[in-house]
């Protein structure tokens, strides 16, 4: 298992109904000092601010963040799309915010994230699919596998919503389909900047 995270740089989730209750899995097992970037986009309502970074910060060894555009891309930090804005990853890296028009009825859009940091990445970025409830995500999980990167999907007898996965898993052979705590587990396996 370790050695597949040697090559990873970031890591890129996507969820919609029931994303927070994975994200709660998920981005607490992130390692302190990882190397890798994580970006999240999470479907949210788009009239309210996203509360995200409060929820997670005090539960989780690396740093949180709202993505802002221009931003550099630092190591070990998790950045979440802000509401009704594509969260993109530029040559840089740096972060872009978009207000294009939605992707899959969604804005900020999976497909978005993860084909611009496919295109960045390219085999060193890692892709996950949690649950959801529309099918944002499926284009941009075969994006990152068509780039050489690593795909993971949620188990979708576990998902609270099931069409999401199940939509990633119909379009991409998919590296590894596990439960939340498996997910959870490679995603321990990060290493860190000072490993050797």
């Amino acid at each position: 298992m370790a050695s597949l995270y040697e090559r990873v740089d970031a890591v890129a989730i996507g969820g919609s109904a029931g994303g927070i209750d994975a994200l709660s899995v998920l981005l607490p097992a992130l390692p302190a000092g990882m190397r890798a970037a994580v970006f999240v986009v999470l479907h949210l309502p788009r009239e309210r601010p996203s509360l995200l970074t409060d929820i997670f910060q005090p539960r989780c060894a690396v740093t949180m963040r709202e993505a802002e555009d221009k931003d550099p891309v630092d190591a070990g930090t998790v950045y979440f799309a802000p509401p009704d804005y594509h969260l993109l990853v530029d040559r840089g890296p740096q972060l872009a915010l978009s207000v294009d028009a939605p992707v899959n009825f969604s804005r900020p859009s999976i497909d978005v994230l993860f084909e611009s940091a496919a295109e960045v990445y390219t085999h060193r970025l890692l892709g996950i699919i949690v649950s959801g409830a529309s099918e944002d995500g499926a284009a941009g999980l075969d994006a990152i596998h068509r780039a050489g990167g690593c795909t993971m999907v949620q188990v979708p007898e576990t998902a609270h919503a099931r069409l999401m996965v199940e939509a990633a898993l119909r379009r991409t052979p998919v590296d590894f389909v596990l439960s939340l705590e498996d997910i959870a587990l490679h995603l321990r396996t990060l290493e860190r900047v000072d490993a050797r």
